[in-house]
């Protein structure tokens, strides 16, 4: 694991970009970009017009290390370049921005009132050649619809397995629980969560270490303890569906807790702005989530 890069994502000030949108969710991502379906057709060129905005964003001059942490990309993306460039390489030489990777494969159905991750079979060549490519960690995604203390549970074993694979091949996992801010009971479901965490991450290994990135919970400050916890890297935020403003005010209410947002951070870029205009809008979109992200 690169000291350099594991000292500015554990101290440094900032946030982490979510560029990872997956098959499923990208349509939405263009389309809130400017980008109808009629635009492309096929996955190939709607990957390729995803790609453009992805690349547009991180070669901005307003996306750099000095507020930016670092930048979650999806597989295929770290495949590709930025600038000519490979995307990781890109991201940390030219950006100074560690380079982190969504690995999992999406959602299984619903049972016990959560949604473990499909399994991942292809998973060790993946770290192998992430690893190879000079990613710095992980992000895999399983999603808590109720607070059902049977389910929990099954999420964080499930992410703490998964977890220690990564490990194991040198990268650092972000543990993703997300909680669904639709939740009736999401404070509920908040309390069994961060027991369920506090217990997984006592029983890690010595030199093991993760990072966590969880819903705004609903009590401010809730998940204090698993920001100081000594197993704990950084605890970084999802929006979940909550507006970038409303997302930030709700952030700076969890000190030591910095965002790592996806469609808040978007909000507002389109493919129609000039340079200039995207530029400002992203650089604007970038201050407010760092300022919300240093409390």
């Amino acid at each position: 694991m690169n000291q350099q890069q594991l000292d500015k994502v554990t101290t440094g000030q900032g946030f982490i970009a979510a560029l990872d949108q997956s098959g499923g969710s990208t349509p939405k991502a263009l389309k809130l970009y400017g980008v109808e379906e009629s635009a492309y057709s096929g996955e190939t060129e709607m990957f390729d017009m995803v790609h453009a905005m992805r690349s547009r964003i991180v070669a901005s001059p307003a996306f750099t290390g000095k507020r930016v942490l670092g930048a979650i990309l999806f597989e295929m993306t770290m495949d590709r370049q930025f600038e000519g460039q490979d995307a990781a390489t890109y991201l940390w030489q030219t950006k100074q921005v560690v380079p982190f990777l969504k690995v999992d494969k999406g959602l299984a159905d619903e049972a016990d009132g959560v949604q473990l991750m499909k399994p991942m079979p292809e998973l060790d060549a993946l770290l192998a050649r992430a690893a190879a490519k000079g990613i710095f960690g992980t992000k895999m995604r399983s999603v808590v619809n109720a607070a059902n203390a049977k389910g929990i549970d099954a999420v964080v074993a499930q992410q703490f397995t998964v977890g220690k694979q990564i490990l194991a091949a040198g990268l650092m996992p972000i543990i993703e629980p997300e909680v669904n801010i639709k939740a009736t009971d999401k404070k509920e479901a908040e309390a069994l969560l961060k027991a369920s965490l506090l217990k997984a991450l006592d029983a890690l290994g010595a030199d093991q270490k993760v990072m966590l990135k969880l819903s705004i919970p609903t009590v401010d400050g809730f998940y204090t303890e698993l920001v100081k916890h000594p197993k704990v890297v950084r605890v970084v935020a999802l929006s979940g569906g909550y507006s970038r403003d409303d997302s930030n005010a709700m952030l700076a209410k969890n000190p030591g807790v910095i965002a790592s947002f996806s469609r808040a951070l978007t909000e507002g870029l389109s493919a129609q702005q000039s340079d200039a205009d995207f530029n400002a809008a992203l650089d604007k979109a970038i201050d407010s989530i760092y300022q919300a992200s240093i409390t």
